[in-house]
């Protein structure tokens, strides 16, 4: 376990075809070796997590300089892509699971996220805070008013997270005009128990931690969900206005600048969900 001290660690984009690749090794590090996901031959040959998408989207990537210079500095990356650069390159990734029309005709700017990973030593609060604030800033500077993108559960057999997909469709489910549905091939219903049979605690906690950070943020979650046979994961939609970020790291900006002033009372972010939320956030 690496030291809560992060001066060493940093958030921005990839700024080379190198830390691209080295964010897409860090991935299948990630999702192959650790998650067990099946690789292509292709995939499996170079040790790289990699598709059509990667080249049209911008990647947010951690660097620890305590690394060295080499391509093992680059700890954790998201992979966000601009509504502008998708509809140039035909699609977004979530639309090979999900209908997400109704957040295309919302005239709403819209940013993907996906492909989040971060190396498991490196799965700590004040490094998944540097991460948000990355994507808090990058929101800002593309004037992003919604974001959207596939979140997963390790499980494939319906029957064992039931309680946890019918949770999220009774608590949890976007607004109509904001609301993507599975594909018609791939949907798999999430009302599978009565509302009044759900202890929410009991389900909330049995979530993984990411989406575990995307509610307590304020994110919904489209209807139904998809089965990945090659990621081995349940995947649901989050849909998440960026103001729910932005408004929660601008307070937090705030506090500690009135607490480096004397004038405030040095508050961490999370009292309400912030970034306690993500702190565990993969």
């Amino acid at each position: 376990m690496i030291s809560t001290d992060t001066r060493s660690i940093k958030v921005r984009l990839a700024k080379s075809v190198g830390e691209v690749g080295a964010a897409q090794h860090l991935r299948y590090r990630v999702f192959y070796e650790e998650f067990k996901a099946t690789p292509s031959d292709e995939i499996a040959a170079q040790k790289r997590d990699f598709d059509e998408f990667d080249d049209v989207a911008d990647h947010l990537v951690v660097i620890d300089d305590s690394r060295g210079e080499g391509c093992d500095r680059i700890v954790g990356t998201y992979r966000l892509l601009r509504q502008e650069c998708a509809e140039r390159h035909g699609r977004f990734y979530t639309s090979d699971e999900f209908d997400i029309s109704p957040l295309q005709r919302s005239g709403i700017s819209l940013l993907e996220l996906g492909r989040s990973c971060v190396l498991s030593e490196y799965r700590i609060r004040p490094v998944m805070q540097l991460l948000w604030g990355g994507i808090a800033d990058y929101v800002r500077e593309h004037d992003v008013g919604l974001m959207f993108g596939c979140a997963s559960i390790h499980e494939t057999d319906i029957a064992q997270i039931s309680q946890s997909l019918a949770y999220l469709y009774h608590h949890h489910l976007a607004p109509g005009e904001l609301c993507p549905r599975a594909l018609g091939d791939r949907y798999v219903d999430m009302n599978l128990h009565p509302k009044d049979t759900i202890n929410p605690r009991e389900a909330f906690i049995a979530l993984p931690p990411l989406i575990k950070g995307y509610l307590r943020l304020g994110a919904t979650i489209g209807d139904g969900a998809v089965i990945d046979h090659v990621f081995r994961t349940t995947d649901v939609c989050i849909v998440l206005p960026t103001e729910l970020i932005t408004s929660r790291y601008r307070k937090h900006y705030e506090r500690k600048s009135q607490a480096a002033d004397g004038t405030g009372d040095n508050e961490s972010l999370g009292a309400n969900g912030g970034i306690r939320a993500v702190r565990d956030a993969q």
